[in-house]
């Protein structure tokens, strides 16, 4: 499928709506209107951003004016690479994977790695949805985001450490970053079979440890690093694919949190505070430190607190 964006102004955006009324169908969040002829796709957006999808997307978009090509403009990294597995600043304007995770840091729930696909002529629609750092988003926009990129089929791929299995492999000597390391593999590998024959420029992991640490991670379990794979810290706010990730993983968290806490009949809360540690005493209280487990990652600090109450 061929994508087309065009820059046009209000008016001419009235013209094209009035164009397609008879072809108008729902348009998604964020959109002025959307439109289905029979061999394309019309979504105009508030921004002035009109995309074109379809086998006829360049035909039909060529009715209303030239592609955008006037903000060639792209998030780059000014800081010197901080290792041989930087990427270039070219890789974040073409097609790309990226992944990220959720839940590493709180006390209760999974951890969540998702890696996402982006095709660049995908990039300006998903900034016109939103799409950024997932740490600028409420959980409820996020799940909104989510939906969306659901919605739009963009290509990913989730994986869920639940907690009964993270203690498990944890109490067998497996680190977090072990973990992490392992659960973004296996995402971008899944993927990357999703996607085959089609290949990305790149994959950029967010990074949570260094390169040889990840690497180290792989041996110890026979497997070995993709080609053309990318490590940088806050990769999510110069990459729109970890961003995707980002924002899927952080929308599968919340889900398995509220999962979670229907199933407890109390509202589990997020992050290891002072407030966690007094939900887990009660849950000490009421069931056994073995049932705690399928809900909580026992080797936190929050474990022996909740205890002391």
């Amino acid at each position: 499928m061929s994508h087309v964006v065009l820059t046009l102004t209000k008016d001419k955006i009235k013209d094209l709506e009035t164009y397609y009324k008879s072809s108008l169908k729902a348009a998604p969040a964020g959109a002025v209107f959307a439109a289905k002829t029979a061999n394309s796709s019309i979504t105009a957006y508030h921004s002035g951003k009109v995309l074109f999808q379809g086998k006829a997307a360049e035909v039909e978009a060529a009715k209303w004016g030239s592609p955008d090509t006037s903000n060639k403009k792209s998030s780059t990294s000014k800081k010197k690479p901080a290792h041989a597995f930087a990427p270039p600043s070219s890789l974040f304007t073409t097609s790309h994977i990226g992944s990220d995770e959720a839940g590493t840091g709180d006390y209760f729930g999974p951890i969540t790695v998702a890696a996402a696909y982006v095709q660049k002529e995908q990039i300006p629609l998903l900034k016109e949805l939103g799409v950024q750092d997932s740490k600028n988003l409420t959980d409820e926009k996020i799940s909104q985001i989510a939906k969306d990129l659901v919605q739009m089929k963009l290509p990913y791929s989730l994986v869920i450490l639940h907690n009964e299995k993270y203690n498990r492999v944890q109490l067998n000597g497996w680190s977090q970053g072990k973990m992490k390391t392992m659960l973004h593999h296996t995402a971008i590998t899944k993927l990357l079979q999703k996607i085959a024959p089609e290949r990305p420029t790149g994959i950029l992991i967010d990074q949570f440890s260094e390169p040889h640490s990840y690497q180290k991670h792989l041996r110890s379990e026979n497997e070995k690093l993709q080609e053309n794979v990318y490590f940088m810290t806050k990769a999510e706010s110069y990459s729109i694919a970890v961003a995707a990730g980002s924002i899927i993983a952080r929308a599968s968290f919340v889900k398995e949190m509220d999962k979670l806490s229907e199933q407890l009949g109390m509202t589990l809360p997020k992050g290891a505070s002072q407030k966690v540690d007094q939900v887990a005493a009660r849950l000490l209280k009421k069931y056994s430190k073995q049932e705690l487990g399928n809900y909580a990652k026992m080797h936190f600090a929050n474990t022996q607190k909740a205890m002391k109450y």
